[in-house]
């Protein structure tokens, strides 16, 4: 995804100039491609494009933490699988330098009939990692998923929870120069907490540049040197942790009254129709 645009001396891990990705509202569930076929035809249902991301730009160096945070259907996800390369962008310039890590690629390329150490394999292979490389990395990634004796289980058999800390173990193994990660600090109890945190730590103080996605603001605070706030697609803020942390508990809590607000109409309005109907049943 590097851009000629990009002068080469600038020494970052991540630049994203102007990024947008759209998507059509057209295909869903309740829309099937038939349907679809006939009101394009028909030019039905309208222009159903939506821009999940626009106008985002920001750029990281080696050694930085850089923790996204925002309300759910902000984009923070999206922007992660733009940067792993998983969605490519409607528009703007992207280029991450150097070995990605992520666990957004290494569970989608996760086989349900392999064995957990089958995987680990897989995942190195996917990786462009060379094999008597993985052999040797194999047991410490086992040691540190510590899920025991189901390392020997097929996927399948795992909870969401074992899944991510093999996971985690993996992308956190490979020694990349970004490391893309979405919630995967929150799982597990709290000694996988702290050995969680202490990987990334080290990783980003050997110059690394890791992207973290998460609803926990203890692990925006305590752990990022950098956090951005998105709402509805677009950066509303960028900056020290605490004060864009701030920003979104003040934009969180301003959410919460107008959502209960809004609720309190409708539950009004619905009991003034059902007074009138009961009224005029008389």
């Amino acid at each position: 995804m590097a851009s000629p645009n990009v002068l080469s001396s600038v020494n970052y891990a991540i630049d994203v100039q102007g990024l947008g990705v759209q998507y059509n509202l057209r295909l869903t569930r309740k829309n099937t491609l038939r349907t679809t076929f006939q009101n394009i035809l028909s030019r039905e249902g309208g222009d159903r494009k939506f821009w999940a991301l626009r106008d985002v730009t920001f750029r990281m160096v080696p050694g930085e933490s850089l923790a996204v945070i925002g309300p759910n259907g902000a984009g923070k996800s999206t922007l992660l699988q733009v940067l792993a390369g998983i969605i490519y962008p409607s528009e703007g310039v992207i280029d991450v330098r150097g070995k990605i890590s992520s666990l957004l690629q290494l569970g989608a390329g996760f086989d349900q009939e392999l064995t957990g150490r089958d995987n680990i394999m897989l995942a190195g292979a996917f990786l462009g990692i060379d094999h008597k490389v993985m052999l040797e990395m194999q047991q410490p990634i086992i040691d540190f998923a510590d899920i025991g004796d189901f390392i020997d289980a097929p996927i399948k058999t795992y909870s969401s929870g074992m899944r991510a800390r093999l996971g985690f173990s993996i992308a956190t193994s490979v020694d990349p120069d970004v490391l893309l990660l979405d919630e995967v600090l929150a799982t597990g109890d709290q000694v996988f907490r702290e050995k969680s945190r202490q990987r990334v730590l080290e990783i980003a103080a050997n110059a690394k540049a890791v992207v973290l996605v998460t609803h926990d603001m203890h692990w925006v605070t305590e752990f990022c040197n950098r956090a951005m706030l998105l709402e509805k697609g677009r950066v509303i803020m960028e900056g020290g942790p605490a004060e864009v942390v701030d920003v979104h508990v003040e934009h969180s809590a301003r959410s919460k009254v107008e959502r209960e607000e809004e609720l309190k109409a409708i539950a009004a309005k619905a009991a003034a129709a059902a007074r009138a109907k009961a009224a005029k049943a008389r």
